[in-house]
C-alpha cells in the first residue's frame, strides 16, 4: 500500500508514545495488543513515516527527532527504544499562543523554554517534506497557533489532525475551506482508547439505556506532565471543558442543566509525570425513584492511551487522500475525537468506521 508520510506540530508526550508505538508494531509484527485495529484497509502501523516535526522548545529545536522525542519536558513511559535515526530534525514552529507565561514559573525540566529561533514557514516545510497530513499536537489553548498549521495544511495541499480542543473541524468555516480544497481534515480534541472520556460516555449511556435518571456528575482529572501544568492557567481551558462537557452530555436524550454537571481539569501533580488519574461520581435514581451513585477511578499512562486512537486516525486519513475524498471524515471523527462537528454514540461511530474502512461509506 506504500507509505503514510506525516508531519508532526509539538514534538511532547503524545508524539514520543506515538513514534514508540508505530516503531514497535512494526518491529514486532506479532504483538497486535492494544491496537484497535492491526491492519486498516491494508495499512499497518508500520507503514506510518515521520517526514517532518515543529517544536518551540529550545531542547528539541534543530535536534534530531530520534533525540528530540526523549527531551524534556517530555515524561511518557517509555515502552520502545529502539527507535531509527529519523532523517528530521525539529524546525522551530510559531510560538503565537503556544505556550502559557505561567511555564516561566516552574522547573525548567517540567516546563517549556522557547528557543531564541525564528520560526520556518511551515508550508514551505510541509511542501518540501512530502507529508500527506499534519497532526496538531499543540498545547491546550494554543487556538491561533493550531489556525496556523491548519492554513498552512491548506497552502500545502496536506490533511490536518486536529488531536487538540480548538475547534477546527467543527467550524464550519474552517470544514468548508477543508472541503473546497478537497482535503481531509479530522478533528476536535483526541479521545483516549480508555479514557476519563470515553469511559463517562459509556456510564451516562448505561443510565439512559438501562432507565436510571442521572441528576448530576462531575469528572476531576490530574497528572503531572506539561499538559496538565499548562492548563493550570485557566484562561487556557475555555475550550477543553467544553469540548469534555459536550462529549458526555451528548449521550443524553435531555442534557443536564449546567450546574449539575462538571468536567475538566482540576490539579497539576508534578510527580505522576504522565500517568493521569480521573475520579468520576455520578447520581441518579432509578426504580421507585431510589437514590443511585456511582464512582469510579481510572489511572492511566496518558499520552499511549491517546496514541492508540491516533494511530488509526492517520490511517483513515490516508485512505481518504487515496480516494480523493476531502472535507470532515465524519466517522473517524466521531470515533477518536471528543468534539467532532456530529455526536454519534460510540457504538454507532465504530460501526461507521469499520464501513468507511471497507468502502461502504464515503466519510
Amino acid at each position: 500500500m506504500g507509505k503514510i508520510n506525516i508531519a508532526i506540530a509539538g514534538v511532547g508526550n503524545c508524539a514520543s508514545a506515538l513514534l514508540q508505538g508505530i516503531e514497535m508494531y512494526k518491529n514486532v509484527p506479532d504483538n497486535t495488543i492494544g491496537l484497535m485495529n492491526h491492519d486498516l484497509g491494508g495499512y499497518k502501523p508500520g507503514d506510518i513515516n515521520v517526514v517532518a516535526a515543529f517544536d518551540v522548545d529550545k531542547r528539541k529545536v534543530g535536534q534530531p527527532l530520534k533525540e528530540a522525542i526523549f527531551a524534556e519536558p517530555n515524561c511518557t513511559t517509555v515502552f520502545y527504544e529502539n527507535l531509527p535515526d529519523y532523517p528530521v530534525k525539529v524546525h522551530m514552529g510559531p510560538v503565537l499562543d503556544g505556550v502559557s507565561e505561567l511555564m516561566a514559573e516552574d522547573d525548567e525540566d517540567k516546563a517549556f523554554i522557547v528557543a531564541d529561533e525564528e520560526p520556518c514557514d511551515v508550508t514551505k516545510v510541509l511542501k518540501e517534506s512530502g507529508a500527506d497530513m499534519l497532526i496538531c499536537y499543540l498545547p491546550v489553548g494554543s487556538e491561533e497557533a493550531a489556525k496556523h498549521y491548519a492554513q498552512a495544511c491548506l497552502e500545502a495541499n496536506v490533511g490536518f489532525i486536529n488531536a487538540i480542543p480548538v475547534f477546527i473541524a467543527s467550524d464550519e468555516t474552517w470544514a468548508k475551506k477543508f472541503e473546497e480544497k478537497n482535503l481531509p481534515i479530522i478533528g476536535d480534541d483526541i479521545k483516549s482508547q480508555v479514557g476519563a472520556t470515553i469511559v463517562h460516555r459509556t456510564l451516562t449511556k448505561l443510565f439512559e439505556n438501562r432507565g436510571v435518571v442521572l441528576d448530576r456528575t462531575y469528572q476531576l482529572n490530574f497528572g503531572g506532565n506539561t499538559d496538565f501544568l499548562n492548563m493550570l492557567n485557566r484562561s487556557r481551558l475555555k475550550s477543553k471543558k467544553k469540548s469534555k462537557t459536550q462529549s458526555v452530555q451528548s449521550e443524553l436524550e435531555t442534557p443536564l442543566d449546567k450546574h449539575n454537571i462538571h468536567i475538566g481539569p482540576s490539579d497539576y501533580i508534578p510527580w505522576l509525570n504522565d500517568n493521569k488519574i480521573a475520579y468520576i461520581r455520578m447520581e441518579g435514581r432509578g426504580f421507585g425513584n431510589v437514590p443511585l451513585t456511582l464512582e469510579v477511578k481510572l489511572s492511566v499512562e496518558d499520552s499511549p492511551n491517546s496514541a492508540g486512537s491516533m494511530i488509526d486516525a492517520i490511517r483513515c486519513m490516508k485512505l481518504a487522500l487515496d480516494r480523493k475524498i476531502g472535507g470532515v471524515l465524519t466517522s473517524i471523527s466521531s470515533y477518536t475525537m471528543k468534539s467532532p462537528p456530529v455526536q454519534y454514540t460510540d457504538t454507532e461511530s465504530k460501526k461507521m468506521v469499520q464501513e468507511f474502512i471497507a468502502g461502504r461509506r464515503g466519510r
